[in-house]
């Protein structure tokens, strides 16, 4: 896969010691890749990611793995509260919600998942630290949303789908402990308040993306169970 290189000035140095141990997938929301690429390479922007994928799979870098990009902004995962200085960030071109979203072709997932093999070779990233943008912010951000096929990822050995689905919880309190050992920051308030919302709906998008509603229906229930009975055996195995 070819290369292309577009330095980004959006860059800092990453605390000394910190190991990168996650993967933060995005769209760029922008209506094209040339004006996506511009404002990730613009200083005033201020944001900025390590690749950029074209729709066509074309690859481009604009920070060095080793550097900190600019592209998760506030956000929290697993009690990781600066994703950036601990990530690898990838931004997929596409529309987005607000300009036209739409499915993400065959040759940009294949140069993605080509680029993630790379990534997980150099970095001892665990699957249930290979993320969407939604799931780090979920009050801010939908992205890379419901069409995006996390479960190709997962059969390709890029982080990972739940097996059958398990008893869902009796009642919003434990359903927001499940949610919260899964990797999401949200209150133990036992309602179903805004907050708890926005993280069903992000959870929704990511696992269950035929119904995004923010509700905790019967079926996202058992999906929320079996997510988190996965991870806590992908946590089991890691020892």
């Amino acid at each position: 896969m070819a290369l292309r290189e577009r330095p980004s000035p959006n860059r800092s140095s990453r605390p000394p010691g910190a190991a990168v141990d996650m993967l933060v997938l995005h769209y760029t929301g922008m209506p094209t890749a040339a004006e996506a690429i511009d404002r990730l390479c613009d200083p005033a922007a201020k944001v900025s990611a390590h690749y950029v994928i074209e729709e066509d799979g074309t690859l481009w870098r604009l920070v060095a793995e080793s550097e900190r990009a600019w592209h998760a902004g506030v956000s929290f995962w697993q009690g990781t509260t600066d994703v950036n200085a601990a990530s690898i960030g990838v931004e997929l071109s596409n529309p987005g919600h607000e300009w036209g979203y739409r499915a993400f072709p065959e040759r940009q997932m294949a140069a993605l998942e080509e680029l993630a093999h790379g990534i997980l070779a150099r970095h001892r990233i665990p699957g249930d630290r290979v993320v969407g943008h939604s799931d780090v912010a979920p009050e801010r951000k939908q992205d890379p949303g419901e069409l995006f096929d996390w479960p190709r990822l997962a059969r390709g050995g890029i982080g990972f789908w739940p097996g059958e689905e398990a008893p869902p919880p009796r009642g919003v309190s434990e359903a927001q402990e499940m949610l919260a050992s899964i990797g999401y920051r949200l209150p133990h308030s036992g309602a179903l308040d805004e907050r708890t919302r926005l993280v069903v709906t992000a959870f929704q998008r990511r696992f269950r993306p035929c119904g995004v509603h923010g509700a905790l229906d019967a079926e996202t229930g058992a999906r929320i169970a079996a997510v988190a009975r996965a991870v806590a055996a992908l946590r089991a195995g890691r020892g």
